[in-house]
């Protein structure tokens, strides 16, 4: 009763949970389930038969295959940006309210900085610089997507050192990193996940944007680029809509299933009740 009880009152972070352990499962299992190599040439532009489930593209290639091992890349760049994008913030953000002062005044100053910059522009620019490349399209949303939790996380911290078993422990003289990793981050976990899901959502987002600008991972199969071959090479304007409508229902699906992961709620970590170890 309590199981059912719980999955209710968690039912859009279960539903979360389910949609994306079956994304994953696609992306691991790639090799397993896709019916053709994606890079392999036949007859173009084929529409979906019992052969080819949603057709080829301009060079043959089967498009179900490309859309599964596609998984692998736009998964794999949404979570390496949201992992380093948030361990970034997070300890930017924990640095600069516990400290204050002037760290806090120029840590501040710089995410500031960060937060006014456009994000997309910015992106599209520093992936134009950098060499093309999987690390590239990271890199550059890990520059551009940090500042957002900094600021977060710093308010919830600034609120946090005021409780009275942190100022406890600055009276015994506990080291400023023991207490703001060992004391502090445990208080803000829930934060801090929400926000790396959230952040997930945004960098597949972000890579798909880049993709179909043609500024994606070269000789790589990702969603993003799947919708570009479709646009740059008529599949949008002949209304092949087996070669565009399956990667947006996947961008889709994925970007939902991280925010419904990350919907759970918040606020007992936000001034309510904190963990004292």
């Amino acid at each position: 009763m309590k199981r059912l009880q719980l999955f209710r009152e968690h039912r859009y972070v279960w539903s979360g949970v389910l949609l994306l352990v079956l994304i994953l499962g696609i992306a691991i299992l790639a090799p397993y389930i896709a019916p053709y190599d994606p890079w392999e040439m036949g007859i173009p532009y084929l529409r979906p038969n019992s052969e080819h489930w949603l057709g080829t593209n301009d060079i043959g290639q089967d498009i179900f295959s490309e859309l599964i091992y596609g998984t692998r890349i736009s998964l794999f760049i949404g979570l390496s940006a949201a992992f380093i994008t948030t361990v970034i913030g997070t300890t930017i953000g924990i640095v600069s309210g516990y400290a204050g002062g002037k760290i806090d005044r120029v840590l501040m100053a710089i995410t500031n900085l960060a937060i006014v910059i456009p994000n997309l522009p910015l992106t599209v620019v520093l992936v134009a610089y950098l060499k093309t490349g999987i690390w590239s399209i990271i890199i550059a949303l890990c520059i551009t997507s940090w500042a957002g939790t900094a600021r977060l996380v710093r308010a919830q911290v600034m609120q946090l050192k005021q409780q009275p078993f942190i100022k406890l422990e600055q009276t015994l003289g506990m080291h400023s990193g023991y207490i703001m990793f060992i004391h502090i981050f445990p208080n803000i976990g829930n934060i801090v996940f929400t926000r790396a899901t959230l952040a997930v959502a945004s960098a597949m987002l972000s890579e798909a944007s880049l993709s179909f600008l043609g500024l994606g991972a070269v000789g790589q199969k990702s969603w993003g680029a799947i919708l570009n071959n479709a646009f740059f090479r008529n599949g949008v304007v002949n209304h092949y809509w087996w070669w565009y409508y399956p990667p947006i229902i996947c961008i889709c699906l994925c970007v939902i299933a991280f925010m419904l992961l990350g919907s759970r709620d918040t606020r007992k970590n936000q001034g309510q009740t904190f963990i004292s170890m």
